[in-house]
């Protein structure tokens, strides 16, 4: 049999070190669906449930492996269901190929079924690099191109076969003559670390702070013992971005936690004592929860030169690794003495967490979403991957799990799209198939597409060294974050319309799949349904029937949003008095901490 492109398409893409392709087939892509099944190397095609799916694995995949993820959908539909989860490794700045299907040349430009101009389409998504095959010839550097320009720039590439181009006999060499391409594949060597007499000035700013702050994102995750080392020499604490929650174990006594809405106290006074800030690997996009603009110098460590001075105004900004670059910083940095500042961000810290077990320990009807997070933490196997959606579930992810050295975690950072947590948990198994991994995951994401993601996984289980995924499902049958935003922000009360769910027997549907499942509505039950959980011989999903009225506190509750919350109250919301009592009770318990 001959050659196709679809046949070397999958070839290249295995010597660029693709180990898996997550997707859904179609008629568009039928050239490359063959192409899979007849390659004999160590490759596989991971089927999902619907195409935003292949492409949140895939984005799964890049944050959890470090390498390229890729995903494959069909013309027309197909790839438009791709769109959510790319953004989502777009604004997570996850490499990420996608490889999408066209109707044949001959019919383009003619309205033809399916026809979609998906160069358009992608341009936005994949802006660094998104091209259609015309040629056999081409199908060498596009695949090149998107792999490499994925990798380098932590970017979203597309590339597009129509059909008819995928069946042409394959070109693995373009001819030496005028007008093609020759592309390779090969490592990338780039400047890891600032010039020295860009350090000797970071370190100067540093050195002359007396209550310096540090603030770590994903772009720090593999700088584990270069951010501890730093704030030992500076007497600095650490806040984490939410992406880069893993950066730093919680047990320190000067990590504050995350930071923003979704953060802690300590995180906040932190910031508003500081005056040196060296922001290394982040991101984060809330100006008010930073210092005030010019009450703090900043230094700012990022691989990329466009994020430097975006949040806040660098005095300096070091392009560079953040591993290699603080390593090379922390030799030029003077010790300080641990003195009022950094014990007063320990204090701040212990008190936190008294607060967060209190709070966790407030009575509700029937569970404290608080609670279920709260026990979960000592409970964590060793080398844990977390995977968490957004809505409530992260907030109480956010301030209550206390991650240990090791363990890995992510969510939907810069998308903060409902969905992600199921499919980057298949994703997490793939890459660490000997590790226990957990999904967090909201009713609202859940019936979004979590209930299709367990179809998914209990298909593949049996694969897994080993078998340990568990999905805890949050049931309190509302939108939750949502209904809160609709009460503190705009002084809404409730939407039951909008809001409320219809409920959903999520553990006996879990069974009928034949995975392990408990439901739990009593607080004394979700300790020991963790315990059953992590010794289980399968995946398994907990199903937590929690209270909507427990309030997803900020850190510090503005005089508008309390205002906003009364207008709500006045206005003749649904649950006023369930909410209220429930807001008295954490503020209570906060109190008495």
């Amino acid at each position: 049999m001959k050659t196709t492109v679809s046949d070397f398409v999958i070839q290249r893409l295995h010597d660029w070190g693709v180990r898996r392709v997550y997707g859904y087939p179609g008629d568009g892509i039928n050239g490359l669906i063959g192409a899979l099944d007849r390659f004999e190397g160590p490759l596989d095609f991971v089927q999902v449930r619907h195409e935003e799916l292949a492409a949140f694995m895939a984005a799964g995949d890049a944050k959890f492996s470090g390498e390229v993820g890729v995903c494959l959908a069909t013309s027309g539909p197909g790839a438009i269901h791709l769109l959510n989860g790319l953004y989502d490794a777009k604004l997570d700045h996850q490499p990420v190929v996608a490889l999408v299907g066209q109707q044949q040349r001959s019919a383009l430009g003619g309205d033809y079924q399916q026809e979609v101009d998906l160069v358009s389409l992608f341009k936005d998504v994949a802006h660094e690099f998104v091209q259609m095959a015309t040629s056999a010839t081409q199908a060498r550097h596009l695949i090149d191109r998107a792999m490499r320009i994925a990798r380098d720039r932590r970017a979203v590439t597309c590339v597009i076969f129509p059909n008819d181009v995928q069946d042409l006999p394959a070109v693995p060499a373009p001819p030496r003559e005028h007008g093609t391409v020759h592309t390779g594949i090969g490592a990338t060597a780039t400047a890891q670390v600032p010039p020295d007499d860009a350090l000797a000035q970071a370190a100067d700013i540093l050195n002359a702070g007396e209550r310096v702050a540090i603030l770590a994102g994903a772009g720090a995750l593999h700088a584990t013992d270069e951010l501890i080392h730093v704030a030992e020499r500076l007497g600095a604490g650490i806040a984490k971005a939410l992406l880069g929650k893993a950066c730093v174990p919680d047990d320190q006594p000067y990590v504050t936690g995350a930071i923003g809405i979704l953060g802690t106290r300590a995180s906040s006074r932190l910031m508003e004592g500081c005056d040196t800030l060296l922001i290394v690997g982040s991101s984060f996009p809330y100006a008010e929860f930073l210092p005030p603009e010019g009450r703090a110098r900043c230094v700012q460590i990022d691989t990329d030169p466009r994020a430097i001075g975006l949040r806040y105004p660098a005095e300096l900004g070091l392009v560079g690794d953040s591993r290699a670059t603080l390593a090379a910083l922390l030799p030029k940095l003077e010790p300080k003495p641990h003195g009022a500042w950094r014990r007063g961000i320990e204090d701040d810290v212990a008190q936190w967490w008294r607060v967060l077990e209190a709070r966790a320990h407030v009575e509700a009807s029937p569970i404290n979403p608080q609670r279920v997070f709260w026990e979960l933490s000592p409970r964590l196997p060793e080398q844990a991957v977390l995977t968490c959606d957004s809505g409530t579930s992260a907030h109480w992810y956010a301030r209550d799990v206390k991650l240990r050295r090791g363990m890995k975690a992510s969510l939907s950072g810069g998308l903060a799209s409902m969905g992600p947590a199921i499919p980057y948990a298949i994703a997490a198994k793939f890459v660490h198939p000997d590790r226990p991994v957990v999904a967090m995951v909201g009713d609202g994401a859940m019936q979004m597409n979590g209930l299709n993601g367990l179809i998914t996984i209990a298909r593949l289980w049996r694969d897994w060294a080993d078998r340990r995924l568990v999905v805890m499902v949050l049931n309190n049958r509302d939108l939750n974050l949502v209904t809160w935003e609709q009460r503190v922000l705009g002084g809404d009360p409730k939407f039951e319309g909008s809001q409320t769910l219809p409920d959903f027997p999520y553990a006996r549907f879990a069974e009928m799949l034949g995975l392990g499942a408990v439901r739990v509505d009593t607080p004394e039950a979700i300790g020991p349904a963790w315990d059953a959980a992590f010794a289980a011989d399968r995946p398994m999903l907990l199903e937590m029937v929690t209270d909507a009225a427990v309030p997803p506190l900020p850190p510090d509750v503005s005089m508008a949003q309390a205002r906003a919350y009364v207008s709500a109250l006045w206005q003749g919301d649904p649950e006023a008095l369930r909410t209220l009592k429930a807001v008295v009770r954490e503020y209570w318990a906060s109190l008495r901490a």
